[in-house]
């Protein structure tokens, strides 16, 4: 193979004959030649001498073995292709012993990039198993590796990605391939390259990454319109009479969740020790948020408390209730949702809970401060974003009413 080097590089495998295994099967060895010097190794398949394709390097036949070795000798062939190209374009000059190396990951002690991360997926579910951290997580960065290691395949015919391959230029064409091949949304890219930023910061804190590949990277999440309920619409969700008695545990918890603002993990998570009377007086609920690990501490008004007493029996492990799955509580709240006129044209989730309890009660006169507090946000910006509904809610309300003081407006103008 010519390069813009002059060099020549070849790859051949063969039979060491001279070796023969106790089975009588020998084992296939690869040469790999660049500029005349050679450099073998022992690719660890062993075959019959006699099936052996001595001029195109290959098994003779079509059986399932004969198929199966083919194809990992395919497969040595590429990665070494690859890592040749990798070190030509790198450093501008390659030799056997140095692509030997890479190959068989020796360089830079057999720990690649896509290794790490597999690595860290590993302590990643031991964390998960512990109740460190969440499943929803734990997945996420599953897709996230399948993602990169199909864009290092359609991209630059990589099996597999060495620290070095982390550019600049690697993570912008990985941004363009998400948005362009899979057509995903611009958040969901944000979260996609949020867990990428993470690795990349994790190996470089372990000395694996030499630089910072995300330097010329920017983007920000853009804020989307978070539903909510109106004062009017809960009360005509607290009030309505679900005539199944799952239905009716389902809205029991979205009611629990716009007066408490605890998630649906938070809630299904939830045991009597949580539940503390201070020094007030007052019962409070104390947990650490299941996402963020962060505190959030809520007073029980009265409306959580009958639905806490309402429940109390029906589960075991300490839990407060008998939460069912995420997918069937939004089903049945779809359902109830259908059968309330104000509610009709909203989509209703759980999570939809949550935002109600930050508007209503910011509407209320909560402090930003006490109501970041009470969602367990790690930062006070977060909470800002139901401020800022409010405003633009307000900005639109005042638009409504506008048209009522055109006259004022006609007799204001004639006077000046």
């Amino acid at each position: 193979m010519e390069t813009t080097k002059k060099s020549t590089f070849k790859v051949l495998f063969y039979l060491k004959k001279n070796a023969p295994k106790r089975n009588g099967k020998v084992t296939v060895m690869c040469r790999i030649t660049v500029n005349g010097k050679q450099s073998a190794f022992s690719t660890k398949l062993d075959i019959s001498s006699t099936n052996w394709d001595l001029k195109y390097g290959r098994v003779l036949g079509k059986s399932r073995e004969a198929q199966d070795v083919n194809s990992k000798l395919d497969k040595i062939r590429l990665g070494i292709e690859e890592c040749y190209s990798k070190i030509l374009k790198n450093e501008g000059a390659v030799n056997s012993a140095k692509l030997k190396n890479a190959f068989l990951g020796m360089e830079t002690g057999e720990l690649t990039f896509f290794k790490f991360y597999e690595q860290f997926l590993l302590d990643f579910e031991k964390k998960v198993n512990s109740g460190l951290r969440v499943i929803g997580s734990y997945r996420r960065y599953r897709t996230l590796i399948k993602h990169l290691g199909n864009f290092a395949r359609v991209k630059y015919g990589y099996t597999d990605v060495s620290f070095s391959d982390l550019t600049p230029d690697f993570v912008q064409d990985f941004d363009y391939y998400l948005r362009d091949n899979h057509h995903l949304g611009h958040n969901t890219v944000w979260v996609y390259m949020i867990g990428f930023t993470t690795l990349c910061r994790l190996a470089m804190s372990r000395k694996h990454l030499a630089f910072n590949p995300f330097s010329e990277y920017k983007n920000t999440k853009k804020d989307k319109d978070r539903g909510y309920l109106l004062r009017n619409e809960l009360e005509q969700l607290v009030t309505f009479n679900c005539e199944k008695r799952k239905d009716e545990l389902v809205k029991d918890l979205f009611v629990f969740s716009c007066f408490t603002g605890l998630s649906y993990s938070d809630i299904k998570g939830l045991k009597n020790s949580n539940l503390q009377e201070f020094f007030d007086g007052n019962q409070w609920i104390i947990i650490r948020r299941k996402k963020t690990s962060t505190s959030s501490n809520v007073m029980l008004l009265d409306i959580p408390k009958m639905i806490i007493k309402k429940y109390t029996g029906f589960s075991k492990d300490d839990k407060v209730f008998p939460v069912p799955s995420n997918t069937f509580c939004n089903d049945s709240l779809k359902r109830i949702s259908g059968l309330i006129d104000c509610l009709k044209e909203k989509k209703v989730t759980f999570h939809l809970a949550r935002h109600t309890f930050a508007t209503l009660f910011l509407s209320e006169g909560v402090p930003l401060e006490s109501l970041s507090k009470m969602l367990g946000h790690k930062n006070i910006a977060t909470t800002q974003i139901y401020a800022k509904i409010l405003n633009e809610k307000v900005g639109k309300d005042m638009q409504k009413v506008s048209h009522k003081f055109k006259d004022m407006e006609r007799s204001f103008v004639s006077e000046l």
